[in-house]
């Protein structure tokens, strides 16, 4: 039996509504591209010489000399016992007068801090098998 005209009707033009969203949803997304791309270049533009408007990328291997993170941590151990890796991470930050509330550098220490003392745990001077939330917990082994 063949189909009424309203739904064949009804049909061609839903299926012209969706192409024309889907044309208006590309153009969209092409235009939060480029206000994304003019906003980066006046932001480039109203530099007021303030260094806060760019931060400096830091190469941890100018902040800490070498073997220092790992000195300083078995120090830690040493001194206080059993040790978290945010703990440590905290208190290396201190020692360094850095920013504790800077959220990348703190994780890029972090990760420094896990680094070398799994390197030490390989060589059977630290142990980390422990966790706490998920962070591990260093002690000596020694």
């Amino acid at each position: 039996m063949a189909e009424p005209l309203a739904i064949s009707i009804l049909r061609k033009k839903r299926d012209r509504i969706r192409d024309t969203i889907a044309k208006y949803e590309a153009r969209l997304k092409e235009a939060q591209a480029d206000l994304a791309h003019v906003i980066a270049a006046l932001r480039l533009f109203e530099i007021d010489n303030n260094a806060d408007d760019f931060p400096a990328y830091v190469d941890l291997n100018r902040v800490f000399r070498r073997g220092e993170t790992t000195t300083f941590c078995l120090e830690m151990l040493r001194a206080e016992g059993p040790l978290d890796t945010c703990e440590l991470a905290a208190r290396l930050m201190r020692r360094k007068g850095l920013d504790e509330h800077d959220k990348v550098l703190s994780q890029a220490i972090t990760l420094r801090i896990v680094q070398t003392l799994r390197a030490r745990a390989r060589r059977g001077k630290v142990d980390g098998n422990e966790r706490r939330k998920g962070v591990c917990i260093w002690r000596l082994l020694m």
